[in-house]
């Protein structure tokens, strides 16, 4: 095996490397989340981890792990009575992106137990991880079935497999770590509740500090071995200080007063449920036993909530991380006291309490880190982490929109309007969901339908490579009409390969929704813009909640460009909107262009993934020579390459030309108001993305096909 990165020679990150440490001590906080921009070596610091581990005992020949003291008396190598005991270094098990469910529980051979009435079973990652560490780097890229898996396995310690009425089960309990970037999408608000810590990093803004982190690691990179044994010491009184903390634990007292903090502070910030009291509770624990005292602290109390809460805490999507650190001292305040079965006076400090401890002893550095020699320690708010965009508030008109009359058309041809300032967008809404029609292949999500490999059971396949889920019906059918001529003449069932069907289910996709969005100075007539992006924000949300991916594409004045290139990270998405100019000309022709270039490069990168393509306009069209029929034409060819579309017409006033319900005729979708956006409007959303005819259209094309197609359905 390559040499590790020491731990001890990572520069900085106090917050990253107390939670890891922490969860060292105490597996039981339930493992950490890394959130950091990319580049600030968090694989680095959670793979250094696993040399800091102690060793663990196991059950000789076990696959699974089994500590020889209390083995478990439901693993499937048997009981273990009298095994004999080993030792071995613990292990951190890395989980691929791109891993399969069989991969990560283990593989249930459905052939062999059909065919030859054997239960074998090959275990997985979750296996291999038992009593060491799971890391899963891009956390927030694996599919949401292998999230669920993994994550259920981490709260419950076990794994169950469960496929036609045989059971597999074994121990799972290891030290859960993620990392991802969020720029490229968020987990879901219900497993992030089960990770429990997070950090956030990010690299160092301090010149000194940054020249350190890259002299390490270039004298790293050139002699890895020398590099590390220089580091030895160090890492060798770590290891020690982790096993004294570890063995200090189960004596640590945490009293009624400390109690009573987790409790006002879990509720004074809106968190769900119990968990957070819970993985605050065993954290301050571990950060008393890593101190080495063996009493609870306000302090450890309040650095706890900074780790366990700011990602269970209540907040929009588009809302940055993180606790108000003024509001946290205040609850802490109010709510302390003296603990009612303790002393009056606080816990006299010994030489191992002091701030300034010994080097590499409690207290050598933030949250009792030991110093690091040869570069500047990163205080805390030396690098902020990167705020994701609030949600600006939206802007007031000074009049009525009814009192203003709007222009007919563009600004005067004698020259350009000038560039507006960006306006803030009105409250988003909760829309009505716009499908891609037909029946896709992409990945897991909750848009439009899809074979995905977890749903509803629609029907049954011959097996595709190897075999996925079984259809114990449609195979019994197959290989009932052979048994006279397999040689049966008595009860059971002869299978074959040949006669094995797989389930195909039918679920929900994730698509590519590219939104089109025009800033030209018709859409400021009126002060319009602030509405029309409150409606882009609300379909960025509806994509967030439905596991999209999104793209911006903006036109106005003499050309378009892409705003935001397809990504899974919908605050940059609402960052980009927040910062939209208006004004000038409607190059619609050229916004319609760029957005096929666009989805041309995604379906090389993604085929699977089918598009949606949002065009939020008014329709009309000026620059250049015919640009309604250029408009026309870039229509046509979207529409030609079969892309889904709707057009949200965002015309308004009392003369009114409905260009936007002809350019989605073009495209073969349809046009839908802001008003029939949303989903609690008391008007039906009678043209939508699932075929019915466009506005003021006879329903033509691909429109009127889709139409029929969903009659057919029905």
């Amino acid at each position: 095996m390559s040499t590790r990165y020491p731990f001890t020679a990572v520069v900085g990150m106090d917050d990253l490397r107390l939670a890891l440490l922490l969860n060292a001590v105490s597996p039981a906080v339930g493992g950490v989340l890394v959130r950091g921009e990319k580049g600030t070596a968090k694989s680095t610091a959670v793979r250094a981890l696993a040399d800091l581990m102690p060793e663990v005992p196991v059950v000789a020949g076990c696959r699974f792990s089994c500590d020889p003291l209390s083995p478990d008396p439901q693993c499937p190598d048997g009981r273990h009575e009298g095994g004999s005991a080993a030792s071995r270094p613990a292990r951190m098990v890395e989980l691929p992106v791109g891993a399969s469910e069989d991969r990560l529980v283990g593989a249930l051979d459905i052939e062999r137990a059909l065919a030859d009435g054997v239960k074998a079973f090959e275990p997985g990652l979750l296996a291999a991880a038992h009593r060491g560490i799971l890391y899963v780097d891009e956390v927030n890229l694996l599919h949401d079935h292998l999230v669920d898996v993994l994550l259920d396995a981490a709260a419950m310690g076990a794994s169950y497999v469960e496929r036609e009425g045989v059971s597999v089960r074994h121990a799972a309990r290891f030290l859960l770590v993620g990392t991802m970037n969020p720029e490229e999408g968020e987990l879901r608000p219900q497993l992030l509740d089960r990770f429990g810590l997070t950090v956030e990093v990010a690299a160092s803004r301090e010149p000194e500090q940054r020249v350190e982190v890259v002299r390490r690691r270039l004298a790293y990179d050139d002699d890895p071995a020398g590099f590390a044994a220089r580091w030895a010491d160090e890492e060798h009184r770590l290891r020690e200080r982790i096993a004294l903390a570890r063995a200090l634990l189960s004596q640590v007292r945490l009293g009624d007063a400390a109690l009573r903090q987790i409790a006002a502070t879990c509720a004074a910030f809106e968190v769900d449920g119990m968990r957070a009291d819970i993985v605050m509770a065993r954290t301050a624990t571990a950060l008393a036993a890593w101190a080495g005292r063996t009493e609870v602290r306000p302090e450890d109390v309040r650095q706890a909530a900074l780790l366990a809460l700011p990602h269970r805490r209540r907040r929009n999507p588009f809302d940055a991380p993180g606790l108000d650190e003024d509001k946290l001292d205040q609850v802490l305040e109010d709510s302390g006291g003296q603990d009612p079965e303790g002393d009056d006076d606080p816990e006299p400090e010994g030489p191992d309490d002091r701030p300034d401890g010994p080097d590499g002893g409690p207290g050598g550095g933030p949250g009792g880190l030991p110093p690091q020699d040869g570069g500047p320690r990163e205080q805390p708010g030396d690098a902020p982490g990167p705020e994701l965009p609030r949600q600006q508030e939206p802007e007031r008109p000074a009049r009525s929109e009814e009192s203003a009359p709007e222009p007919a058309g563009e600004p005067a041809a004698s020259g350009p309007a000038p560039e507006q300032a960006a306006v803030g967008a009105t409250e988003p809404f909760r829309i009505r969901r716009l499908d891609v029609p037909g029946l896709g292949e992409g990945a897991d999500g909750r848009r439009s339908r899809a074979r995905t490999a977890h749903g509803r059971t629609t029907g049954a396949r011959r097996p595709r490579g190897a075999l996925g889920k079984l259809h114990l019906a449609a195979t019994v059918q197959a290989a009932a009409p052979h048994q006279w001529a397999r040689g049966r003449r008595g009860p059971g069932l002869v299978v074959r390969r040949d006669d094995l069907r797989e389930a195909v289910r039918e679920g929900r996709e994730g698509n590519l929704v590219l939104f089109v969005v025009d800033a030209s100075g018709s859409m400021a007539a009126r002060k319009r813009m602030g509405a029309v992006k409150g409606a882009v924000l609300s379909l960025l949300l509806d994509a967030y909640q439905r596991r999209d991916k999104i793209g911006m594409v903006t036109f106005r004045g003499s050309g378009a460009e892409v705003a935001l290139p397809p990504t899974s990270s919908v605050e940059a998405g609402a960052a980009r909107l927040a910062q939209l100019p208006t004004g000038g000309r409607t190059p619609l022709s050229e916004g319609l262009l760029r957005a096929h270039e666009v989805l041309r490069v995604e379906r090389l990168r993604d085929p699977s993934r089918r598009p949606l393509l949002v065009v939020v306009t008014d329709g009309r069209a000026t620059g250049g020579p015919e640009p309604l029929a250029r408009a026309y034409r870039a229509a046509g060819l979207l529409a030609a390459g079969g892309t889904a579309s709707v057009v949200v017409d965002c015309e308004a006033g009392p003369v009114r030309l409905g260009l936007a319900g002809e350019l989605a005729r073009e495209l073969g979708g349809a046009a839908v108001t802001l008003d029939e956006l949303r989903a609690d409007s008391v008007s039906a959303l009678v043209r939508s993305v699932q075929g019915r005819p466009a506005a003021g259209g006879s329903g033509a094309g691909r429109g009127g096909d889709r139409d029929r197609h969903n009659r057919k359905a029905a």
